[in-house]
């Protein structure tokens, strides 16, 4: 029995062929980051929603840095709801004779921040995460302003209002560190 040879395979070369081939990857979602160190998704792991292997890499450390920062602004937040007073006389070291409305609408307002942290651990979005971290940082950065000029203009510098201040310097600090390695991603291949 004689056999029929084959004939030679014929590659291909032509530009068509190329695009064809490229667009078929980008849709199977095959090979593939960009330069940001980003893995592609495909369209069909986008329509059937198969995003856990399409997961942001995150620096060591954020997810627990998070629920720490969550759970800071919350005590915080039901502190200065529920006893104002005592708060403010902690910080610093004076009876408050005023009303504690204002001390209670920052209350208000550190629990809406818990509330977008506490939503930030949960995300997979390198977006909300970076959205999240920025406006923690923008928290500390006018806490310590707004710290700062009313101790100058009491005239006094009470221990606990000093650590508060460094507490949100570090803490800024921190929450910037996680920011800018979580934007930066890998650094692109020459």
């Amino acid at each position: 029995m004689a056999s029929k040879p084959h004939p030679p395979l014929m590659k291909k070369h032509s530009q068509s062929d190329l695009v064809s081939r490229l667009k078929t990857r980008k849709i199977l979602g095959v090979g593939g980051e960009d330069d940001d160190g980003e893995v592609h998704r495909s369209k069909l792991s986008q329509m059937l929603g198969n995003d856990i292997k399409y997961q942001v890499r995150e620096p060591v450390g954020l997810r627990l840095w998070i629920v720490i920062s969550a759970l800071t602004f919350t005590v915080m937040a039901l502190m200065a709801l529920v006893c104002p007073n005592q708060l403010y006389e902690v910080v610093f070291e004076e009876e408050i004779n005023k009303t504690s409305i204002s001390i209670r609408l920052y209350g208000g307002a550190l629990l809406s921040l818990s509330l977008i942290l506490w939503n930030g651990v949960y995300a997979q979005e390198k977006v909300i995460i970076q959205w999240t971290l920025l406006s923690e940082a923008c928290y500390f950065a006018v806490q310590f302003i707004v710290t700062s000029v009313t101790l100058v203009e009491m005239g006094s510098f009470p221990n606990a209002a000093i650590l508060l201040l460094l507490s949100r310097v570090l803490f800024l600090l921190v929450t910037l560190f996680y920011y800018y390695h979580l934007g930066r991603g890998r650094p692109k291949k020459i």
